[in-house]
Parts: C-alpha cells; structure tokens; sequence
C-alpha cells in the first residue's frame, strides 16, 4: 500500500501568498499563473496514479512493491519567485512556464536500490509520457553526498480545450536516501546550529552517504537471492 501525503494549497492561499510578495501586479498575468498551477498539481495526480498502477503490478508479478510510499508536492509562490530570480527572470507567466520546471513534485520512496531503476523505466515506457530531463545524483552524488535519481517528465492533463503537456518532477531515492537527505536538509537549514558544528556533521553526514550506499548494495544482493526462484 502506497502512503501518500499532499500539501497542495489552494487557489486562496496562492493569491494571499502571490499578494503578499508581489504586491500589485497584472491580474491576466496571475490568472494565467493560477490556471498552470493547478494544471501541473492535475500532472502530479496524474502520474500518481500511473506509480501506483505500476506499484500494483509488480505487487502481483513478482510479490514485491517497488515503492515504499509517495509524497506529494507544490512549490509555494514565494519559493517559485526566488527560483526564478535567481534563475535571472522577473516575474511572468512566460517566465514561469519556459524556466520553472517543478511546480509539481513527487517523491517516490523506494525499498532498494534496483527498485530505483524499476520505477524509472516502468514510468518512461507509457507511451504519453516525454522524459524532458535527467540528473543522476546515485551514480554522481552531489559535493554534500546527496544521492537521488531527478526526473522531469511530462504527461497529457486533460482540459476543457483539450490535452496540454505539463511537466512534473520526480525524485527518487531509496528509504536509506530518504533518511539521510531528510537530516542533512534540516543541518543546512537549522540555522542556530553553531557554523563549526554544522562543518563537522556535514563531513560526518558525507562520509555516512558512502557506507549507506555499500550497506543497500549489500542488502540489494541478499534482496536478489532471496527472489530467486
């Protein structure tokens, strides 16, 4: 059984937010905003419910569920604005749709390694789903020893004029990634946490990346012999 949580915002809560960093601005413009925010929350729902067919279906083939569980999520106005300042570009809704593609997210949490690799082909193999990009960071970990596999794919979201190809971004990584990415994510932004202390657990942190990728390898080749028939 797949655990999903969302934290999808509503349209109120979007233009309290929009209102509140940028002030007044071109309501045509955050119309177009609002309608694409929720086409690409419609592109998240819609590749959930690829995940968990496919998630299913290995569950009956081969009585194992790839995925351990499935997370949700938007990225808020205020952080989409800073993205894309950062990327160089005011706001606009062309700005926006050319340059910001993970308005939508998924996390997919899987059991082990090859699980990885199982979803990642299962999902590109639908004949209308597009892999726009793709960042290794199992194979190439980032300097900090951040691992997870990123995706950005798109899929038809059905509208009232008809299909729009929306982008979604998927990251997975395994239950062993998950952990580590969550308490390194709460070290770089816990910011009483004394400078010194924060260079020495990340060294600790980046060393740990290394064991924890060879003790899931390890357990993926016991995984492996335990399913041979």
């Amino acid at each position: 059984m797949i655990l999903q949580r969302d934290n999808l915002p509503n349209i109120d809560q979007i233009s309290e937010e929009m209102s509140h960093v940028l002030g007044d601005y071109d309501t045509t413009e955050l119309r177009q905003f609002f309608v694409y925010y929720q086409q690409c929350q419609a592109g998240a729902k819609e590749f959930g419910t690829k995940l968990e067919n496919l998630d299913s279906e290995f569950e009956m083939l081969d009585n194992h569920n790839p995925i351990h569980h499935m997370e949700t999520r938007m990225k808020s106005p205020r952080s989409l604005i800073r993205k894309l300042a950062k990327k160089g570009h005011a706001f606009s809704f062309d700005a926006i749709k050319n340059n910001i593609f993970d308005i939508a997210g998924i996390r997919v949490i899987t059991n082990y390694l090859d699980d990885i690799n199982t979803v990642e082909s299962a999902l590109t193999k639908q004949s209308d789903v597009t892999l726009l990009k793709r960042k290794d960071y199992i194979s190439h970990p980032k300097p900090s020893g951040y691992r997870s596999l990123h995706l950005v794919v798109s899929v038809p979201v059905f509208r009232a004029n008809g299909p729009v190809a929306t982008p979604v971004e998927i990251q997975l990584r395994t239950v062993g990634m998950d952990m580590w990415a969550s308490l390194e994510h709460k070290l770089r932004y816990k910011t009483d946490v004394k400078k010194a202390k924060v260079e020495q657990f990340s060294d600790q942190l980046k060393n740990y990346s290394s064991e924890l990728n060879q003790i899931e390898t390890n357990m993926q080749h016991i995984f492996n012999h335990l399913q041979e028939k």
